[in-house]
């Protein structure tokens, strides 16, 4: 399969993974491995890298030098708390420049707040963060953080968690067709059918958690998305058929068919 690029980095997989909900680091650890993942993201407000030096430390299992670790805001719901969260996962990760930011809207739906989302991100490209942005499904709004300067570009599917798959493939069509940067459906993934959707309409990639840590077989599900991710690029690369509305067409060549008795 050809590779992702990000901000000038070159990734053999598409398939970006969470760290949240699992039963401990050893199961996050064997779910991310059954992924092939090279990208994790990681809760900084929710998960220990370092920060609480007394409690089990994520970075044990999941260690930088083999992954590249993505820290997101998950859980902000101003700019200044998403901005001071990335900061100090900067700190925490020796420098490190590549974050995922959401600022959200209500803790109900957890839809992104898209004015705060662009006044964090304008400031977060200017401080020399590469940004990696979860979105609504807004195609106008895709086309500003893009132009802000965010490296890629993560509209949500649906949900955040719930697992209901990707409700409006026509706008995320449209983010696709207009963006020069990379374009990974991030929220609403819930099995490996979803995926490949996905990436068999365009995207550059899947980012998900909660479809592989709820699932019962957490694992086994890595396993899954893997090689759904891996089907809906190779597909997608392929060129499917056109659709033909109300028209049959055999699959066996028709010359020097015997004719048929009946009369159509």
């Amino acid at each position: 399969m050809d590779n992702l690029i990000i901000a000038g980095k070159t990734y053999a997989s598409r398939l970006l993974v969470g760290t949240g909900k699992y039963q401990d680091f050893s199961q996050t650890r064997a779910a991310i491995e059954a992924s092939g993942a090279d990208i994790v993201t990681v809760a900084i407000r929710r998960t220990n890298i370092g920060q609480n030096a007394d409690e089990p430390n994520l970075l044990d299992s999941v260690p930088p030098s083999q992954y590249t670790l993505l820290p997101n805001t998950a859980g902000c719901y101003t700019v200044d708390d998403a901005v001071r969260t990335l900061r100090l996962a900067r700190e925490l990760l020796d420098g490190h420049s590549l974050v995922k930011l959401e600022v959200l809207g209500d803790p109900r739906t957890l839809f992104p707040n898209m004015v705060e989302t662009l006044k964090a991100a304008e400031i977060l490209v200017k401080e020399g963060f590469d940004v990696m942005v979860y979105t609504s499904d807004d195609p106008i709004a895709a086309k500003q953080l893009e132009e802000i300067g965010c490296v890629a570009i993560m509209p949500l599917a649906s949900l955040i968690g719930s697992g209901m798959g990707i409700l409006n493939p026509w706008n995320l069509q449209i983010i696709i067709d207009n963006a020069k940067v990379p374009v990974l459906v991030d929220a609403g993934v819930g099995t490996a059918s979803d995926a490949t959707i996905a990436l068999e309409l365009g995207c550059d990639g899947v980012l998900m958690n909660t479809a592989i840590a709820a699932a019962k077989n957490p694992v086994l599900m890595a396993s899954a998305m893997r090689k759904a991710v891996e089907a809906g690029r190779e597909a997608y690369l392929a060129g499917r058929m056109a659709k033909k509305m109300y028209t049959a067409s055999p699959s066996s060549p028709v010359e020097g068919v015997i004719a048929s008795t009946k009369t159509v």
